[in-house]
């Protein structure tokens, strides 16, 4: 086990380079399955889901080098094979195996699939759209002799159901059309990919119309990660300095921009850098939605914020229960309690501990706590963290932390 070992308490200023986005990332990994050649894909982050989504699909046959900031990917010769269950069931995105393995094999095994544990996350909505195209279930296996357009409508946004619908569609024979899409930045990174690929893919709002065809290896540059920003940006605030985050997707993050405004945040953005300081503590509401509302992924880490300013409320319209992570804060200080499906965050004096990381966002608000409180703190699990945080020891050196990632103890 692994644990960072957290002398906090320490005023952090600087800058602070974003990595390329996770979410972003992993749907054009898995597509990359769907293509006869080789694709470049920049900007890709060195993060533990990044690492097991490559692993899975080298188990099919793809080959994959990295050359500099550019990693490429030939999935010329593939075959299919079991997915190794104890891969899918560390990353939720391998639930992306569905459309784009059913797209190049015509069949693919449901697995444990993993991700943080912070709510009932079922698949219902990305297996209907594996029917709707023409796949049968029997038990575990799903199949099809061939994948035929159809019409696909999804009665709530779902990232993960839409990158699946747009997976099984982009291969089909035919026109598919799939209304009630979600239109977070990482569906549209991913049809700038396959487009790029030879596809045929349009979003006009909520609704995707895509026309089949065979793909070969494509080109894209991963956008930068608006969670990793948010996190960095809300760190800088904690601690009282004022951070300079760059490479930052400026564009897709007003709603969080927005809330941070309305506790006090004095803010200066740029085209793709945000500079952020703390002016007053005002008490604040948040509810969370599909994008471009406020995101869930963001949540915990406005949380520990709020206890250190005036306090707030937390309501998540995506995750109605995402609120585990409260009770790992509860060990630094922080005071909340949950009333009707919304977090009640109170004002709080926060102060050194031992924090587990219960989820990826939750572990991340644990060590931001870590950092703002004096003294010596423990966050343990710390590769829950990893998973969505590039180089993340150097980064926070950068802006002057004092912290020791310890392997065993």
């Amino acid at each position: 086990m692994r644990r960072l070992v957290v002398n906090g308490g320490r005023r952090l200023d600087g800058e602070i380079f974003v990595s390329g986005s996770k979410n972003a990332a992993l749907p054009i990994i898995f597509a990359c399955i769907l293509t006869n050649g080789v694709s470049e894909i920049e900007n890709l982050p060195d993060i533990g889901d990044v690492r097991i989504a490559l692993s899975l699909i080298s188990s099919f046959g793809a080959s994959v080098e990295k050359m500099g900031n550019i990693t490429y990917i030939d999935a010329t010769k593939m075959a299919y094979r079991i997915p190794d269950f104890r891969l899918t069931a560390k990353i939720r995105a391998s639930t992306y195996l569905l459309g784009s393995c059913l797209g190049r094999f015509g069949i693919c095994h449901l697995q444990p699939f993993g991700g943080c544990n912070f709510s009932s996350r079922p698949i219902d909505m990305h297996i209907d759209a594996c029917r709707e195209l023409g796949c049968l279930l029997q038990g575990d296996l799903l199949s099809a002799d061939r994948l035929v357009g159809a019409e696909i409508t999804f009665a709530k946004p779902s990232v993960g159901a839409t990158v699946n619908a747009v997976l099984l569609a982009a291969t089909a024979e035919g026109m598919t059309h799939i209304s009630g899409c979600a239109v977070e930045p990482h569906i549209d990174a991913l049809i700038d990919f396959l487009n790029s690929c030879g596809g045929e893919i349009l979003r006009q709002g909520r609704d995707i119309i895509v026309v089949g065809k065979e793909l070969h290896g494509g080109k894209i540059r991963i956008i930068g990660d608006m969670i990793e920003a948010g996190s960095y940006i809300s760190l800088g605030l904690m601690c009282g300095g004022r951070v300079k985050v760059k490479n930052a997707p400026i564009d897709q993050m007003q709603s969080f921009f927005d809330s941070l405004s309305h506790i006090g945040t004095e803010l200066l953005v740029g085209q793709d850098y945000v500079t952020a300081e703390l002016k007053s503590r005002s008490y604040i509401s948040v509810t969370t939605g599909p994008y471009p509302e406020f995101p869930t992924d963001l949540q915990p880490i406005i949380a520990p914020l709020m206890a250190i300013c005036s306090g707030g409320e937390i309501t998540d319209k995506v995750w109605c229960d995402r609120f585990g992570y409260l009770q790992s804060l509860s060990n630094l200080g922080i005071k909340s309690e949950i009333k009707n499906n919304t977090a009640i965050i109170y004002p709080s004096a926060i102060h050194s501990g031992v924090a587990t990381a219960p989820d990826l966002r939750g572990g991340m608000a644990c060590l931001m706590t870590a950092l703002a409180a004096k003294g010596r703190s423990e966050i343990r699990s710390l590769n829950t963290i990893l998973r969505g945080y590039e180089n993340l020891e150097q980064k926070l050196a950068l802006l002057g932390a004092d912290i020791i990632i310890e392997d065993k103890f």
